[in-house]
């Protein structure tokens, strides 16, 4: 069976002393995430495993599939929230993670590219998903400090006629629109810096490398148009004060 690693004990030794590595070095170099690197890493573990295990029933029935989706969904948001306000406004996070992920997913069922069954519907949503995560998380956290540092910039607007909103959004959007570069980078270096999952994991399974590449284009393109719905609406949210201090 072909594997992107050989999944041998060494692995398992491998993994363990990277983890250690990480930590060391965000120690020596007082990055603050010591602690964060190693639980992340068995959180990481823990996770993959349980889910594993769930996912083999999932992808054989769709309502079971369907539960899994929102339980994702779910974390998705409350990961964003947490990184952006900490108190109920934090909720407002699943709006901008819904309006980029249910869209696109919608087009590409509909269109019959995405087959529904548990097997396809899981993993491209769980792209989708992770990609407006990272998007409305970076958003909405730099729209924050850029107002709250550059808040005498916005009273100035306020004094010259400006609306509430229309003040909040121009400081904060340059900003926070910096959140699609990660996104953008990606898809200018596929194929010549990286080479994405869904690309490996096809040619791995045996399909041909045009097709591994129009289908990984088509995602990267799906992801590329979620996160820039995510990042317009968390803007947006933000700028009309629904994420607060």
């Amino acid at each position: 069976m072909n594997t992107l690693l050989q999944v041998t004990p060494q692995l398992g030794v491998v993994v363990a002393l990277l983890v250690v590595a990480a930590a060391a070095v965000a120690a020596v170099g007082r990055l603050g995430h010591t602690a964060a690197i190693v639980t992340a890493a068995i959180r990481a573990a823990v996770q993959l495993a349980v889910v594993s295990f769930v996912i083999v029933g999932a992808i054989r029935f769709l309502p079971a599939a369907a539960l899994f989706l929102l339980l994702m969904y779910g974390v998705a948001s409350v990961t964003a929230g947490r990184r952006i306000a900490r108190d109920r406004t934090a909720l407002w996070a699943g709006l901008p993670i819904a309006c980029g992920t249910v869209p696109v997913l919608l087009i590409m069922v509909v269109s019959r590219v995405v087959p529904v069954t548990g097997m396809a519907l899981i993993p491209i949503t769980g792209i989708l998903l992770g990609g407006c995560l990272t998007a409305t998380s970076h958003a909405g956290r730099r729209a924050r400090d850029e107002l709250e540092g550059r808040r005498g910039e916005v009273e100035a607007a306020l004094s010259l006629g400006f609306s509430v909103r229309d003040a909040r959004l121009e400081i904060c959007r340059p900003a926070a629109s910096q959140a699609l570069i990660p996104a953008l980078d990606q898809t200018r270096t596929v194929g010549l810096v990286t080479l994405p999952g869904a690309f490996v994991g096809m040619m791995l399974a045996g399909a041909g490398p045009v097709q591994a590449g129009i289908v990984q284009v088509a995602v990267l393109v799906a992801l590329l148009a979620a996160e820039a719905v995510a990042v317009v609406v968390t803007i947006e949210l933000t700028a009309r004060g629904y994420f607060t201090a």
